[in-house]
């Protein structure tokens, strides 16, 4: 059949905005017990609850936790790390009150701490002493930034015991197989755990308590990632002293690298329960590790490194048992999913699929990498996604509308995993680029650097450079560029609109505004984030005022839409509404879409739902294009109604 000529923006598609939001899980965290997996899947269809979902050596899965249980922590506001098991029992953080429970086979989740403002994330089980060792972030004294130390809580009676503290962040507590010595990372502001950060370990007394401390290694300037203890009992974690984080082993005292090379086998700690490797039975490295923005797999021995052969090109979040290795990977073929890999035969088994490809192969946009001058005229990467529908062609001589993605963090990274997200605007007629500016990590540390005090800067412009690439290749209408971005991705969509006449528009999700109120409101964990990005608050508010888009929108020319949640600790709502009051002032096409029941970042299927129509019917009405999708209006002011 031939295809239907029909503009760019106006094919019809599959991929529906209810499809994407309802069908799409955001797989957690990972844990292997013996034969068994468990994890924790975030569902939108259940307003974003996050369940504890366990298989056996069957296969057989089943949810361990009913509504309204929601194992999610919010320890550094982002959480993660929420779930352990261990002693016989699941042991999770509930969102709603932050308490820890337990959770025996068969039986209902019973409270385990006590009831207080206290949260808890990267929980071990030291069954040996019948207790629990925890990150918790205390939060009791009123007005007081809250306090962070590694806990213990027996399973007895729930009573926590201070082991360590003295630090404003610590994390990745880990025992040896041995059970008798504890090691762990601590960071103090203004670093965040990506700039520096220390390895300490100590011994573990018979009452418990945590015996002189030594520190291992790290400190300013020097990241480290994920202790963890061999069979043997050899420590190892990541460290990026070379410039690339890379494995350690620290034996008899010596510390040595384990195959040095320009690859990352860390990644920046936004959450709790990050995994890069673990150990099999036979005592070999199993690792992931990204090159050149790609993650590969390998088996690391005394003989060296040896790739594992996959077809995923985004791999996280790995756990090692005996004689498998489970972990979330996708392709530009597949969805992100949970994989577990016979290491024996090399095969590979999906356990749960956080989303359903497209029925249409022929109509999948595959990422292609490509790498272009960015600021300064240092190379810088992106993932490239050209329009594509096979029911579809566009007019001759039309070139498609390009979409610029900037990913979150922004110590962040996008990969080139099949994304619902991003086919739903592919087969609709719309290119892409998913942009890893400078800063992104993936690429080693001084390309993470390149964003150092000049945020709003690198970013923005690495953007722009990502879309003229596109622009002079002949991909792209130059003049229908539009940005779009989450949360530091927000910020670099206001800002590349207001200080640059680039974009025809523009859409932010929970973006910043305003980065002065950012460094005064925000919570403990990026208290001191702006310091490197920007400059030091408040000594540098002369530069934080010129870098924010609040205070210049007379600058702007761009028509945009902004997205936030209402229950936004990270960024509140001010921010938004700030900007959105700004920008109708100034008689630009401006909209303002409120989400109630949501936080910093979208759970809800009908909030994500609502968000994709609402952007596809806004850049619509700016661009000059009829979507096909049928689609309840959004108000947008200083642009007459349609009709």
């Amino acid at each position: 059949m031939a295809a239907t000529v029909a503009p760019f923006g106006s094919w019809a598609s599959t991929v529906s905005a209810e499809a994407v939001a309802g069908a799409t899980l955001r797989l957690g965290q990972v844990v292997v017990v013996g034969q068994h997996l468990f994890w924790t899947e975030g569902r939108p269809q259940e307003q974003g609850r996050n369940v504890i979902v366990g298989a056996g050596i069957g296969g057989d899965v089943r949810d361990l936790i009913g509504a309204p249980w929601n194992a999610r922590s919010r320890v550094h506001e982002y959480g993660g790390g929420a779930l352990a098991v261990g002693a016989g029992a699941v042991f999770f953080s509930h969102f709603d009150d932050q308490r820890l429970y337990r959770l025996d086979p068969e039986g209902e989740p019973i409270a385990l701490t006590a009831a207080g403002d206290r949260r808890f994330a990267d929980v071990v089980v030291d069954a040996t002493r019948r207790r629990l060792v925890a990150v918790r972030e205390d939060h009791s004294v009123e007005g007081a930034e809250p306090t962070n130390a590694l806990v213990s809580i027996d399973l007895a009676d729930g009573a926590e015991r201070l082991l360590a503290g003295g630090h404003d962040f610590c994390a990745s507590p880990c025992l040896s197989p041995d059970g008798t010595h504890l090691a762990w990372l601590t960071w103090d502001h203004p670093d965040m755990p990506w700039d520096g950060s220390d390895l300490w370990v100590a011994a573990i007394d018979t009452d418990g308590a945590l015996a002189a401390p030594r520190h291992v290694d790290g400190g300013r300037g020097v990241s480290i990632f994920q202790p963890a203890w061999s069979p043997a009992g050899d420590l190892h974690f990541v460290s990026d002293r070379s410039g690339w984080w890379n494995l350690q082993r620290e034996r008899a005292g010596i510390v040595e690298a384990l195959c040095p090379m320009a690859a990352e086998f860390g990644v920046p700690q936004w959450v709790f329960g990050m995994s890069t490797y673990g150990f099999d039975g036979r005592g070999r490295i199993v690792c992931t590790f990204i090159e050149a923005g790609l993650s590969r797999l390998a088996v690391i021995d005394e003989a060296g490194l040896h790739p594992i052969e996959t077809p995923f090109t985004a791999i996280r979040d790995i756990q090692v048992g005996a004689d498998f290795a489970a972990f979330f990977a996708g392709s530009p073929d597949t969805p992100e999913a949970l994989v577990r890999l016979d290491l024996q035969s090399g095969q590979t088994v999906q356990v749960r699929t956080s989303g359903k490809a497209p029925d249409d192969a022929a109509s999948i946009s595959r990422a292609e990498a490509i790498t272009f001058a960015g600021a300064g005229d240092v190379e810088a990467h992106a993932f490239y996604y050209a329009p594509k529908n096979a029911a579809f062609a566009a007019p001759p001589g039309e070139r498609a509308p390009l979409i610029v993605i900037d990913h979150g963090g922004p110590t962040g990274a996008t990969n080139a995993t099949l994304r619902g997200s991003i086919q739903f605007w592919t087969q609709r007629g719309f290119a892409l680029v998913d942009v890893n500016y400078g800063g992104s990590t993936g690429y080693g540390r001084a390309y993470r650097e390149r964003l150092d005090g000049r945020w709003g800067i690198v970013d923005v412009e690495d953007s722009i450079a990502a879309a003229r690439f596109l622009v002079e290749r002949g991909d792209v209408d130059p003049a229908r560029i539009v940005i779009r971005g989450s949360s530091a991705g927000g910020y670099t969509t206001l800002a590349a609109l207001t200080f640059h006449d680039f974009f025809a528009a523009g859409a932010s999700h929970y973006g910043i505004g305003d980065l002065e109120a950012l460094a005064r409101d925000t919570h403990k964990f990026e208290a001191r984030y702006l310091d490197g990005l920007v400059g030091p608050w408040p000594q540098a508010a002369a530069l934080y005022r010129a870098r924010s888009p609040i205070h210049h929108t007379e600058r702007l020319s761009s028509a945009l839409i902004l997205f936030q949640g209402a229950e936004d600790r990270v960024v509140p709502p001010a921010q938004a509404e700030a900007m959105h009051a700004a920008v109708k002032a100034k008689g630009l096409p401006v909209a303002y879409v409120l989400s109630a029941h949501e936080q910093h970042g979208f759970r809800r299927a009908e909030n994500i739902r609502r968000a994709l129509e609402a952007e596809l019917y806004f850049y619509g009405r700016v661009l000059g294009f009829e979507p096909a999708d049928r689609i309840e209006p959004v108000p947008i002011d200083n642009l007459p109604a349609p009709g």
